[in-house]
C-alpha cells in the first residue's frame, strides 16, 4: 500500500504533528508499506529533510505563532493524488476541524480519522458539549464570554477552567482559582480563538478512553508531577505526569467510563479512532471533557498506550486505523 503521512499544519499543536507523524512514518514503513512523509509548507520530504523534521521534539511551549499553509494546494498535490491513502498526523486546527477532511473528500482522496462532519463538531467545544448533554454524557457546566462576573458566579463558581473553544493539547488553557485572574485568563485565551469558554472546574482524577473500531480500548488515569492540570508540558515532556495504563480503578467504573466514550464518540458522528478525555470527581461522578479526532501518535501519547495496554502495539494500531479509512472510503 503506498501511504502519505501527512503531517505538520497550521495549528499551534504544530511540534505534537511532527512527533506523531515522526512515529506512523516509521511503524507503517516496518509494515511494508510505500511511505511519503508530507510536511504541508514543504511538500515531499527528501530523505534529509525526513531525518531534520522527524527527529524533531516537542517544546515545553507550544509554537509561538501557526504557519500559514495553502491547504487547497496540498489537497491537489500529484503525490497525494496517486496514493492509497493519506494518513493524517495533524492535530488541531485547519488539520483537525474539518477543513482538511473536506478537500480531500472533494479530492476522493482516502484519508484516515474522522470525516468534515464529525471533525467540525469535535473540535467546537461549545457545540460537542450540547450534543453530549443530548444523548446523556455528563460534563461540566459551561459559559461562553463575553458573560458577567455575576453569571460566572451562579452558573459556574471559582475555581474554574477558561480555555479556547476551538484548540487542543490544553493549549491557552488556564486555571482560575479567584475573580480577579479572570479577566487575564480570558485575554490569555483569546490570543489562540476568539470564542473563549469558561468551564465549572471538576477536582478529582483525570482519566482517558481511546476508540478504535467501534471498541473502547483501556481506561488511563493521568496524574500530573506539578498541580491538577494537565497541561501542554505535562502532556508532551518526559517525567512531567505519570500515565498509568490501565487505570486502578473498579471494574463496573472502567466499564461505565468505556460506554460513554463510546456514547459520546457516536454521538459526534466520528470515524475509526478517537480519544475521549474525562474527569472522576470526589464522589465518583463521572464528567465528559472533549473528544480527541486526532489524538497523538507520538511515543508518549495516549493513545497508544490506551492500546498497548489491550494487547495492539504501535505498528497494528497504525494498520488498523489504516483498513478502517480505506473501508470507510
Amino acid at each position: 500500500m503506498k501511504v502519505a503521512v501527512l503531517f505538520g499544519g497550521t495549528s499551534m499543536e504544530r511540534d505534537v504533528s511532527v512527533a506523531s507523524g515522526a512515529q506512523v512514518v516509521l511503524a507503517l514503513r516496518q509494515a511494508g508499506h510505500v511511505v511519503f512523509a508530507v510536511e504541508t509548507s514543504q511538500g515531499v520530504l527528501t530523505a534529509e529533510e525526513e531525518q531534520r523534521y522527524l527527529t524533531e521534539g516537542i517544546s515545553r511551549v507550544p509554537p509561538e505563532r501557526a504557519r500559514h499553509e495553502d491547504w487547497l494546494a496540498i489537497a491537489s498535490m500529484s503525490e497525494l493524488k496517486n496514493v492509497d491513502l493519506v494518513f493524517l498526523a495533524l492535530h488541531g486546527g485547519s488539520g483537525e476541524d474539518g477543513t482538511v477532511q473536506t478537500l480531500l473528500s472533494d479530492a476522493q482522496i482516502p484519508f484516515t480519522g474522522s470525516g468534515a462532519l464529525g471533525s467540525a463538531l469535535a473540535m467546537d467545544k461549545d457545540v460537542a458539549k450540547h450534543l453530549f448533554l443530548g444523548v446523556g454524557a455528563p460534563t461540566p457546566e459551561w459559559v461562553i464570554a463575553p458573560v458577567s462576573l455575576e453569571e460566572v458566579r451562579e452558573q459556574l463558581g471559582f475555581p474554574l477552567i477558561v480555555k479556547p473553544n476551538a484548540q487542543g493539547s490544553t493549549v491557552g488553557l488556564s486555571f482560575v482559582s479567584e475573580a480577579d485572574g479572570l479577566e487575564v485568563a480570558i485575554a490569555a485565551s483569546r490570543v489562540f480563538d476568539d470564542k473563549v469558554m469558561l468551564e465549572r472546574y471538576i477536582p478529582g482524577r483525570e482519566l482517558t478512553v481511546g476508540i478504535l473500531d467501534d471498541d473502547a480500548l483501556a481506561v488511563g488515569e493521568i496524574i500530573p508531577a506539578e498541580g491538577d492540570i494537565f497541561d501542554y508540558a505535562a502532556k508532551y515532556q518526559a517525567g512531567a505526569a505519570e500515565e498509568i495504563f490501565p487505570a486502578d480503578i473498579r471494574p463496573e467504573i472502567a466499564q461505565h467510563l468505556q460506554e460513554l466514550a463510546l456514547l459520546v464518540h457516536g454521538a459526534l458522528k466520528l470515524g475509526t479512532y478517537s480519544r475521549v478525555d474525562f474527569r472522576m470527581d470526589p464522589q465518583g461522578g463521572l464528567w465528559v471533557l472533549e473528544v480527541n479526532t486526532l489524538p497523538g501518535l507520538s511515543a508518549g501519547s495516549l493513545l497508544p498506550k490506551s492500546a498497548a495496554a489491550v494487547g495492539i502495539d504501535f505498528t497494528e494500531l497504525c494498520e488498523r486505523i489504516c483498513r478502517g479509512a480505506l473501508a470507510d472510503a
